[in-house]
C-alpha cells in the first residue's frame, strides 16, 4: 500500500504541506521517506515497525542496512534512504560555523554545541572547538575518527590549526560510544600532553570533555589538578 492508498486527510505528505513537518509523528515522517509499504502492509505500519525495532531515533541512526531490512516491507533501497536522511541531519548540524553569538563559559555549553554531531555514533571521534579572546567560537572541527574504543590524536596538527585560526583558547572533545563518560589513562595522558604543548604557543586548552548521548565529563570541572 502506498501513501496514495491512505485517506487524503491522513496522508503524511498532505498533512505536512497543510500543517508543517512539526505536526507529524516520527512514524509519519518516516513513511514519507519510505514512500511505499510492502508485503500487503501500508507504509505507515512499516514505518512504525522500523521505529519500534530501533526503540528511538538515536538507535535507528546507528542501525545497519541489513538490520533495517529485517522489517517486512523494507528493502535495501528504503534502508539507504533512511541512512541518507540521518546523515543529512548530521551535516546540517555541522553547517553552524563561524562565531557563535554566545561565549562558551562552561562545559555544558560545549557539550550542547557538539552533541548534535556526536550523538549516536558507534565509533570514537575527536573534535576541537576553537575560540577567540572572548571565548566565542570561531570554528569547530573534527580532528580524527577511530574505532569503538579509541582514536588517535596529533597534537601538532591541533596546535597548527589553532595558530592558523588565530585561536587563543580551545576545548578538546571526544565521545565514548560505551555510554560511560569517565576518562581512561590514555584520555588523561592526552589531555596533559596537549595542555602542555598548547601553552608553549600561548594557546589555552580550556577543557577536555568526554561526550556520551545523555551525559558528559569535564576535566576542568572534575580534576582539580587540571587548572
Amino acid at each position: 500500500m502506498t501513501l496514495k492508498d491512505i485517506n487524503k486527510e491522513e496522508r503524511p505528505r498532505e498533512r505536512l504541506a497543510a500543517k508543517g513537518a512539526y505536526a507529524l509523528s516520527n512514524a509519519e515522517l518516516m513513511a514519507i521517506l519510505l514512500r511505499t509499504g510492502g508485503m500487503g502492509r501500508d507504509v505507515v505500519s512499516v514505518a512504525r515497525e522500523l521505529l519500534g525495532l530501533a526503540g528511538d531515533l538515536t538507535t535507528l541512526s546507528m542501525m545497519s542496512l541489513d538490520k533495517m531490512t529485517e522489517v517486512r516491507g523494507i528493502g535495501k533501497d528504503k534502508a539507504i534512504a533512511v541512512a541518507a536522511a540521518f546523515e543529512l541531519g548530521r551535516r546540517l548540524a555541522l553547517e553552524k560555523t563561524g562565531t557563535d553569538s554566545r561565549p562558551i563559559t562552561n562545559a555544558r555549553q560545549a557539550f550542547e554545541l557538539l552533541l548534535p554531531v556526536m550523538k549516536g555514533l558507534d565509533h570514537e571521534e575527536c573534535w576541537v572547538i576553537y575560540m577567540n579572546r572572548a571565548n566565542r567560537v570561531t570554528a569547530k572541527e573534527k580532528m580524527s575518527s577511530g574505532g569503538q574504543t579509541g582514536t588517535v590524536l596529533d597534537n601538532g596538527i591541533i596546535i597548527r590549526k589553532a595558530l592558523e585560526k588565530k585561536a587563543l583558547g580551545m576545548i578538546l572533545a571526544h565521545n565514548h560510544p560505551s555510554g560511560s563518560p569517565y576518562p581512561g589513562q590514555a584520555d588523561i595522558r592526552q589531555t596533559q600532553e596537549l595542555k602542555k604543548a598548547s601553552s608553549t604557543f600561548g594557546i589555552s586548552l580550556i577543557d577536555h570533555i568526554i561526550i556520551c548521548d545523555s551525559c558528559f565529563y569535564s576535566f576542568a570541572d572534575e580534576q582539580a589538578s587540571y587548572v
